[in-house]
């Protein structure tokens, strides 16, 4: 009989509903959800939450928590409480305090505390990157606060972590040879919000550098942001997986120059459709991108400058977009992170 797993979540990205096909697929899973983004209703569900969780927790053979947040603390509480055991999985804003750039849940001193309780509470979190426990940030030149992770911002703590990387379907995320990549065209792939933070700055800056080249901009709508672009950058607002995957793979290159970046699924699923890769000094973003492509040292438009005009002059741009598939499939798949979640939650049991 298989085991009962509480999977708790406060939204459904993709890597959610990843995560939640592999559980269960293992587990007998339940799901407790309230929209959390809904920030003036959190007290309410923090309320409703509490009594939710009783015969949940109950229920429960072992609780998994994505993300660090106000949800997080009553199911680390009463795990604890009936002797049950509980996982938190972060991904990225949960482990960093950047008040420089807006960035970061542990910024907000009332939201800091509640995820050390949980932090404090839970058997084991899970990084989807070891940047997330501790990193040193040396990307974006107006970032002051350059030691970020729990680790470094809950020096008292002293959690167990145990690392396991997202993963990519790459059955999904395809290179089809026979679709022609259109020439010096760039891509990325950010919501409104994420417009600074994802460098969507300097990639718009970079577009009058180069008029000659395309710029694309997915998941972002002219009509969200108000500024002038040049001619040669185009925002395709939001898109269906089917239609992103088809955008991936006739772009030629593809910016992930996050100031910060939990893991980078994006910049992963662009490498499966052979993207060449240029991305930022942060994070794990170097150690994703490993051999495949580039890395911008600082967030400078001189700099960014540079190296596009060092990317636009490669010559073997085939192989090195074949080179960026190879290393997310040997590295990074979701056959990979599901061999590694099962066998950590099974020991944890």
């Amino acid at each position: 009989m298989k085991k009962r797993l509480l999977y708790v979540t406060p939204s459904f990205q993709s890597f959610v509903k990843a995560d939640l096909q592999i559980l269960e697929k293992h587990f007998q899973v339940r799901v407790n959800h309230y929209p959390w983004k809904n920030k003036q209703y959190a007290p309410v569900y923090f309320f409703l939450q509490f009594f939710a969780m009783i015969p949940s927790a109950i229920w429960a053979d072992l609780i998994v928590v994505n993300f660090g947040g106000y949800w997080a603390y009553w199911p680390t509480f009463f795990a604890k409480l009936f002797g049950k055991k509980s996982v938190v999985i972060v991904h990225g804003t949960d482990s960093a305090a950047i008040p420089e750039i807006n960035y970061g849940s542990l910024r907000i001193p009332v939201l800091r505390k509640i995820c050390g309780a949980a932090y404090s509470k839970t058997d084991l979190i899970l990084p989807v990157s070891d940047s997330l426990i501790e990193t040193e940030l040396t990307f974006d030149p107006p970032i002051t606060h350059h030691q970020q992770g729990i680790k470094k911002l809950y020096p008292d703590l002293n959690p167990k972590f145990k690392v396991i990387y997202n993963g990519l379907d790459e059955d999904f995320w395809t290179y089809p040879k026979h679709i022609q990549k259109e020439e010096n065209s760039f891509l990325t792939v950010m919501s409104p919000s994420q417009f600074s933070l994802k460098g969507g700055d300097i990639i718009v800056e970079l577009a009058k550098e180069f008029p000659t080249c395309k710029f694309y901009f997915a998941g972002v709508g002219l009509e969200d942001l108000e500024m002038e672009v040049p001619e040669n950058v185009h925002f395709l607002g939001r898109l269906s997986p089917e239609i992103l995957r088809q955008t991936y793979q006739k772009a030629q290159f593809y910016f992930q120059l996050s100031s910060f970046e939990g893991f980078g699924c994006a910049l992963a699923e662009a490498m499966l459709c052979g993207c060449i890769p240029i991305g930022s000094n942060t994070n794990h973003i170097p150690q994703i991108i490993g051999e495949s492509g580039f890395i911008l040292k600082k967030k400078d438009l001189t700099l960014a400058t540079d190296l596009i005009q060092k990317v636009i002059k490669v010559k073997n741009k085939e192989v090195l977009a074949e080179k960026a598939r190879k290393q997310i499939i040997q590295n990074f798949t979701l056959k990979q992170r599901e061999k590694e979640l099962i066998s950590t939650l099974n020991t944890v049991l």
